[in-house]
Parts: C-alpha cells; sequence; structure tokens
C-alpha cells in the first residue's frame, strides 16, 4: 500500500526490493496503527565510510508526524555504529519537499546529476557528515 503512494516511476518493482534486501543493505520501517506507514533503506559499500540513503518514503497522510525523522535517526545511528561518517542520497530535482526536509537534518547539496533519473531530471545529490565527534542532533 505504501508504494502506492509513490509516483509510478519512483516505485521499485518487487525484484529489486529482493535485490535491496538480500545485499549489503538495511531497512527500517515505521508502522501507525498496525499498517507500514512509512520505510527507508540504506545501503552501505565496505571500505567507503559512506552510507547511502537510498529510499525514505512517508505515507501522505502520516507527513509531519516525525516519521521520516525518526527513520533517518535510525539509519544514521546504525550507520555510525557500522564505521560511516557520512550519508548521501539523490533526490529529484522537483522534490522541493524533501529537499527542504533534508535541508533540515543537515543534508548540504553537492552536486547536481543531469539525467539522473530515466524520465531525464536531474538528480540533486546531498551528503550529512554523521562523525561520532559532531552532535547527531537533527
Amino acid at each position: 500500500a505504501l508504494e502506492q503512494s509513490f509516483p509510478p516511476e519512483d516505485r521499485f518493482p518487487v525484484r529489486t526490493w529482493r535485490r535491496l534486501l538480500r545485499g549489503n543493505a538495511r531497512s527500517y520501517v515505521a508502522v501507525c496503527d498496525g499498517e507500514i506507514c512509512g520505510a527507508a533503506v540504506y545501503l552501505y559499500r565496505a571500505g567507503t565510510g559512506v552510507a547511502r540513503l537510498y529510499s525514505l518514503t512517508v505515507s501522505p497522510d502520516r507527513r509531519g508526524q516525525g516519521i521520516a525523522a525518526a527513520l533517518l535517526e535510525a539509519g544514521e545511528t546504525e550507520a555510525r555504529a557500522s564505521g560511516c561518517d557520512r550519508v548521501r542520497l539523490e533526490v529529484r530535482q522537483s522534490n522541493a519537499t524533501a529537499i527542504r526536509l533534508y535541508e533540515r537534518h543537515g543534508f548540504r547539496v553537492i552536486a547536481l546529476t543531469q539525467s539522473y533519473y530515466p524520465d531525464g531530471e536531474t538528480a540533486v545529490r546531498m551528503e550529512k557528515s554523521i562523525s561520532a565527534e559532531e552532535s547527531p542532533a537533527s
């Protein structure tokens, strides 16, 4: 049900979910009233010190309730414990709401990648330092 709230071009096929869950990934799920209302997937590559936030979504009727913040915090805490000092992500340039969310949580724009998405849209690449020396507060 949560996947159906994505725009069709951003939905993961079942095959992609299976690949993600078999790989070096961590998935987090938020449950509200017995239903999945949010999810995040973080990917890890050995030796890089960087975790990649591959996907973050919250059900439209649950937005603004701190669910995204909790999913970000859970992923960042585990990434830090796994030896990562940064989290990176890509977000559609047209997704101003998500960009503002990430900026509020300490991400900064590091690059624009033209024609990143299959429909040709530009990606905004963002990064956040999560070093143990820095405050984990958003």
